[in-house]
């Protein structure tokens, strides 16, 4: 009797043993059709397996493929040439050009020991900071950020009525106030303001739900053409056309606006929902009133988004077109680079920066105010709260 009852327990184990093989595939065991289970469970096991092979299959091949075509890349790219040296020494030598460093010298106290009464006399110290005293001048000198000769006709006291009218309507100094970074902002914004139009227009009649197939890809290879070449190259067809100035890049930064900006509204009216406008069509709507009414109402928040966030990039198009001599703060960078005045470039780089973050920061605000889900709050809240959010983001 206990003989036959080991057989059974080893007969149990075996069969344990066998049903439970140990996973080789990414989790999934490699176990035989469940005996119990229908043909229709145990195909949908296998086809579960095999999915999961051809898709560790696919990133296997992906990887591959990815590391193959970078390497491919970094050999066009010159980085393995014998003409291109990281000398990382010269590098951080040249730093100092850059960077300006002043010592501030430190007197430190004699140390004395009285039972051998002696004195020893201690070294002055001197502690290297950045010198951004320098930056600040040139920043002054050059009128970066405020032009004083505008500047004092609205900054005075005790206020003179006809120098501000002067101000406003006469020299319309609201932007050259600000000096170079001004010009930058302001060829930004009426890049903006100017293409904002035709992106809409050519965006509208871009859409399938306006313009049939293939009518509608005349549009749209309008905008792909103006976005395949860089605004820089259009500041220079420009300049043929207004000359060299801040009215060529303020043009060239129009006619890109039309190709990126028409681009994403295109595609927002690709994803709209069909409900608003067939409720429409069955009350005998024109097609301009689809339009206006079904399509643009459901689209003018996302709208108004995008035209923020192309605002953001027309602003730092302005800084990179002005390199070639169109005006704002990319002149000035251009002209102290040739002149190898590489800390006074420094100086510019940095109101750039900050223009570029007052920029992002009154767009973020904005497009927040345009979420009704989310919490308003004001530019003092946001810049009071800054460190507050800080630290609450590193601590998550």
């Amino acid at each position: 009797m206990s003989d036959s009852t080991d057989d059974d327990s080893a007969g149990r184990t075996e069969r344990t043993n066998d049903a439970s093989p140990t996973a080789t595939d990414g989790g999934v065991d490699e176990s035989p059709p469940l005996e119990s289970a229908s043909p229709q469970i145990n195909e949908q096991f296998e086809n579960i397996r095999q999915t999961r092979r051809r898709r560790a299959l696919g990133w296997l091949v992906g990887i591959i493929s990815l590391t193959f075509v970078t390497l491919q890349g970094l050999v066009a790219t010159e980085f393995f040439s014998e003409r291109t040296h990281f000398t990382w020494s010269h590098f951080a030598g040249r730093m100092s050009d850059y960077f300006p460093v002043t010592e501030y010298s430190a007197s430190l106290p004699d140390i004395g020991i009285p039972f051998l009464d002696v004195t020893i006399p201690l070294p002055d110290v001197g502690v290297p900071f950045l010198d951004l005293g320098s930056y600040w001048e040139f920043v002054q000198a050059n009128d970066l950020i405020y032009d004083p000769e505008v500047g004092s006709l609205i900054f005075q006291f005790p206020p003179y009525l006809g120098d501000i009218y002067a101000f406003f309507f006469e020299e319309l100094g609201m932007f050259t106030l600000f000096g170079e970074a001004g010009t930058t902002l302001a060829m930004g914004l009426v890049g903006t303001i100017l293409g904002f139009p035709l992106a809409l227009l050519f965006s509208v009649l871009g859409s399938e739900r306006v313009t049939p197939f293939p009518i509608n890809f005349i549009f749209r290879g309008i905008m792909s053409f103006i976005r395949a070449i860089p605004a820089i190259i259009w500041a220079l067809i420009f300049v043929a056309l207004v000359g060299l100035g801040a009215a060529a890049a303020t043009l060239a930064i129009a006619l890109n606006t039309i190709g990126n900006l028409g681009r994403l509204f295109v595609e927002e009216l690709e994803e709209l929902e069909e409900g608003p406008i067939e409720a429409m069509q069955t009350t005998g709507a024109n097609k301009p009133q689809l339009v206006f009414f079904g399509m643009l109402s459901q689209v003018k928040t996302s709208f108004i988004a995008w035209t923020l966030y192309i605002f953001e990039i027309n602003v730092r198009s302005a800084v990179t077109v002005g390199v070639i001599g169109a005006g704002g703060l990319g002149a000035v960078v251009a002209s102290q680079e040739a002149m190898m005045a590489f800390d006074n470039m420094m100086a510019t780089l940095f109101v750039i920066f900050v223009l570029i973050f007052l920029v992002e920061l009154f767009s973020q605000r904005l497009r927040a105010r345009l979420r009704s889900d989310e919490e308003k709050q004001s530019i003092q809240e946001l810049i009071a709260g800054f460190p507050n959010r800080m630290a609450d983001s590193l601590l998550r």
